[in-house]
């Protein structure tokens, strides 16, 4: 028979069970309902400080101020890009109202040298500036080998460090060249060489496709900067613009 004794001595050890079960419940209910802990706000990435990429390229050689720019549409795994870049170059030199832009076109036959390459000239203009940019875009074009080779086994660039290389394996290279590729061909730009000959002045453009000569340049600048009766854009004949090698 239960004694008074026995159920006060009960009713003692009950409290601290309840206790223990209602302090169990109590933090089963915090932790469903609690907020979940801030992470960092941003994404936790490789490359999180790698800065947005331009849609076109921000690479000039001669005059900032000038009148015309002249955008030059290349691969350098292209070989005719490889044999009219040095002759562009020293015709732009020699002009005072004048300024040449570099403007990635990679073809896919010459992947993936060409994309290493495409990179390793950004990445060296992202390092040392314009100077360095151009520099090695004809550094490139003495050593590769074309056509989708690259450069020879064992051959470095000059002015080769580590942030040129972090640079290279970043994917900050890569988005700007596929924006640069998907631009060009938006702009129905398909062959390599191709010219656009923009005056800043009337912001009037003109395509010029194949390794343009200089005489046929000044006549694309005299076209170009003529007075027009109509906003289309000015045409030269076809025998002058057109230079694709066959």
């Amino acid at each position: 028979m239960t004694t008074i004794f026995q159920i006060e001595t009960l009713r003692r050890l009950a409290w601290p069970t309840t206790i223990v079960i209602l302090t169990i419940l109590i933090l089963l209910i915090w932790r469903l309902y609690a907020p979940l802990p801030q992470g960092p706000s941003h994404p936790i990435s490789g490359h999180v400080n790698s800065p947005p990429a331009p849609s076109v390229s921000q690479w000039h050689q001669g005059a900032a101020n000038a009148r015309f720019t002249l955008i030059l549409y290349a691969d350098l795994e292209c070989p005719y890009c490889k044999d009219y870049y040095p002759e562009l170059a020293h015709w732009v030199a020699q002009q005072h109202d004048i300024r040449l832009q570099w403007h990635h076109l990679i073809l896919s036959s010459h992947e993936p040298a060409a994309s290493h390459l495409a990179s390793m000239a950004e990445c060296a203009g992202k390092s040392g500036g314009h100077d360095a940019y151009w520099q090695m875009i004809t550094w490139i074009y003495q050593h590769t080998r074309g056509n989708g080779e690259g450069l020879p086994p064992n051959t470095t660039p000059p002015g080769l460090n580590q942030a040129m290389r972090s640079c290279m394996d970043s994917e900050w290279p890569h988005r700007l060249i596929r924006r640069q590729v998907e631009q060009a061909h938006q702009e129905g730009v398909q062959a390599t060489p191709s010219l656009r000959l923009i005056d800043q002045q009337t912001n009037r453009a003109m395509l010029l496709t194949g390794p343009v000569q200089g005489d046929a340049l000044l006549s694309a600048l005299d076209l170009l900067s003529a007075p027009q009766a109509s906003d289309e854009e000015p045409k030269l004949p076809a025998d002058i613009i057109d230079h694709t090698p066959r």
